[in-house]
């Protein structure tokens, strides 16, 4: 029996073709297609739905997944959120909301996942240095939440911003990026079932290290678009900056897509090295998840939207 390399419900499943395929009319119909997208695969599926997002690889061992991270907020080196992540404080947490959005306010981290059941689902997570992991993740899809936030009909844009503490995230103090962290996703991105609020990791809490107590994993960009230690969601009308597309444009474009035949302009992109293995192996386009995101870039020249 042939297998996919993913087992997920394509998009084309619990969205209208017409709807899917036109990237212009999905724009101008986001938040009127929300509850399909939100829990069409889910309700196909029970639950939790974790079948539904299920990669079939084997997970990348958790002393890895926890031990080698890029969070620059505690520091550059791979080893260093492990080491200083401690000083992290994630309880209470709060989150602000505001912009396109009918009733901006801050609300705590409980309240905000109180109305939303946990799923698993187990995705791979590719960094643009050439290297990556697949890690099981506890969390709740981006576009439950993003429903319920009654935006105003000019949200195109969903901007996120991790907490500014250098006294808890010591390397804030250094001038790497312009703190604080921030990225951006396309309103339709970010309603697309596979984008996913993680609050926990291996059946466990969110470590420090990985983005404590809330990050964001879209599994078909790299890992720099998963934005950790998430204080304020903002829908925008215009294009939200980006950290590190701030730091560099020529380097990193606003979409990160995963696109093998695209090279960052220090190194090739066309092969990856999977954490615990000796060999490469080929980059998927879409980081494997063609077949369920390629349609939100329709007539789109990804390699000039990089």
């Amino acid at each position: 029996m042939t297998r996919k390399p993913y087992d997920v419900i394509p998009d084309r499943e619990v969205t209208d073709p017409t709807l899917f395929f036109g990237r212009r009319q999905f724009l101008r119909g986001a938040f009127a297609a929300t509850a399909v997208l939100a829990t069409g695969a889910v309700g196909a599926r029970g639950a939790t739905a974790s079948g539904a997002y299920t990669v079939d690889e084997p997970p990348t061992p958790f002393e890895d997944a926890t031990g080698y991270n890029n969070f620059y907020e505690f520091g550059t080196g791979k080893r260093d959120p492990a080491k200083y992540a401690g000083s992290l404080r994630t309880d209470p947490w709060s989150v602000r909301i505001d912009g396109e959005v009918a009733k901006p306010r801050t609300i705590a981290l409980e309240d905000l996942l109180a109305a939303h059941p946990r799923e698993d689902r187990t995705y791979r997570l590719r960094c643009v240095e050439a290297w990556s992991m697949v890690i099981p993740w506890r969390g709740i899809p981006l576009a439950d939440v993003l429903k319920r936030l009654d935006p105003t009909s000019r949200a195109r844009y969903v901007a996120f911003e991790t907490l500014l503490d250098p006294e808890q995230m010591p390397g804030q103090r250094r001038s790497v990026l312009d703190w604080p962290y921030v990225e951006g996703l396309r309103i339709d991105e970010a309603m697309h079932p596979l984008a996913f609020l993680v609050t926990g990791m291996y059946g466990k809490d969110l470590p420090n290290q990985n983005g404590a107590p809330l990050r964001l994993v879209v599994p078909w960009k790299y890992g720099f678009k998963s934005i950790k230690s998430i204080v304020r969601i903002r829908l925008t009308e215009e294009e939200p900056p980006t950290s590190w597309n701030l730091a560099a444009p020529r380097e990193y474009g606003f979409y990160a897509n995963v696109n093998p035949e695209v090279d960052h302009p220090r190194w090739s992109q066309a092969r990856e090295r999977r954490i615990g293995d000796f060999l490469k192996r080929p980059t998927l386009p879409f980081n494997g998840y063609a077949e369920q995101v390629a349609g939100l870039y329709a007539g789109m020249d990804l390699r000039k939207f990089f």
